[in-house]
């Protein structure tokens, strides 16, 4: 089984054991490969079924990050091979890492993340899964995806759709990084402790007196952590909520006017328009089209919708030049297919959206 992440257990009072899984990958910010994908999925499925197993608490080695995000350099030579070709490369990671997130939505039994440090793209799914979202005042949130020409995926079309007001568009389109307070105000975190708590908690968790009954130790761990927990600053996106809303509103032509004409000497705002203007606009249309999907879909249907963006994009979006810029040649200047959003076709973005499959051949057609 791969080194890049490992599986042990706490044992606890109550004779119980709590399952612990480590990423493993601390120079590579703990990113996500495939390999690291299927060994999670094994095992979280061994211990869903293991009696012994009480509850799962997921970390990343290090300090710096949980989890920064999937290693696409695999698709992005596969993409670069055959252009214009859905790959069976891609098709098997988003059709694993999906599984994986979905799995941990579902769990049943309490699963923890310890999202200190840097969280984003596919360690936010990791995250956004868990049961008991823990933040701490190193985490830095985020959703860059528009820097490398995809969108925010791995259940973004589900989460962040239920965001405040239109918080969820704004963190896609603007690559905004969140800290603990805006992680709490959005629901991506809902715990708060001290960075240097870690071992504390893995230490009142052996304590715990856990059960039988999933939902008494959902119970339990909520209040251990309520117990735990320390005081929050007020969430900078909170505060300007309002002008957050105006910004976004209108379609993505209007919305990137918007942010184009504005002007402020204000940081966060300023590198919010920043990471807007740079990136993709495939990417920026692809998140509009998210944000229509609204809240009617399952989760199950928005897994089945991203798989198939997500294998498109990788073929006939930006995504190939995204990753080239910034983490092949790291140049940091994407020469993207189109140079505006209003260049970019309709057509084009109806047909990344058209799935690949029909629904009987669909590789996620088994969720819910």
């Amino acid at each position: 089984m791969t080194q890049d992440v490992l599986f042990t257990s706490l044992a606890t009072m109550s004779g119980k054991r709590i399952g612990l899984v480590t990423l493993n990958l601390e120079k590579a910010l703990n990113a996500l490969n495939l390999e690291m994908v299927h060994a999670m999925t094994e095992q979280l499925l061994a211990w869903q079924q293991d009696d012994s197993i009480a509850c799962i608490m997921l970390d990343g080695s290090g300090t710096k990050a949980f989890c920064a995000g999937g290693d696409v350099r695999a698709l992005y030579q596969a993409a670069k091979d055959t252009p214009g070709v859905v790959t069976p490369q891609a098709c098997e990671f988003f059709t694993s890492e999906y599984r994986l997130d979905y799995l941990l939505h579902t769990y049943g039994k309490p699963v923890l993340v310890w999202g200190a440090g840097i969280v984003m793209g596919g360690g936010l799914g990791l995250m956004a899964g868990a049961s008991h979202r823990v933040v701490t005042d190193t985490s830095r949130i985020a959703m860059p995806e528009v820097t490398i020409g995809l969108y925010p995926d791995v259940g973004g079309s589900y989460f962040l759709n239920r965001m405040p007001g239109k918080t969820g568009l704004f963190l896609g389109l603007t690559a905004y990084n969140l800290d603990a307070a805006d992680a709490l105000y959005v629901g991506l975190g809902n715990h708060h402790l001290g960075s240097d708590a870690k071992q504390a908690l893995l230490d009142a968790m052996s304590g715990v007196g856990w059960d039988d009954n999933q939902q008494l130790n959902h119970t339990k761990l909520s209040a251990l952590l309520e117990a735990l927990s320390q005081p929050v600053g007020d969430s900078r996106l909170q505060r300007h909520q309002a002008q957050i809303d105006e910004l976004m509103s209108g379609d993505i032509v209007a919305i990137v006017q918007r942010m184009t004409e504005l002007e402020t000497d204000v940081s966060w705002l300023s590198k919010a328009r920043a990471g807007l203007l740079a990136g993709s606009p495939i990417s920026l249309h692809l998140m509009a089209a998210q944000a229509r999907l609204g809240t009617e879909l399952s989760l199950a249907q928005v897994f089945r919708w991203e798989l198939g963006v997500s294998v498109n994009t990788c073929a006939k979006g930006d995504f190939r030049e995204g990753v080239r810029a910034l983490l092949i040649d790291k140049d940091r200047t994407p020469k993207w297919h189109y140079a505006s959003v209003a260049a970019v076709p309709a057509e084009l973005i109806a047909e990344l959206q058209q799935s690949p499959w029909d629904d009987n051949q669909h590789p996620l057609k088994a969720l819910g």
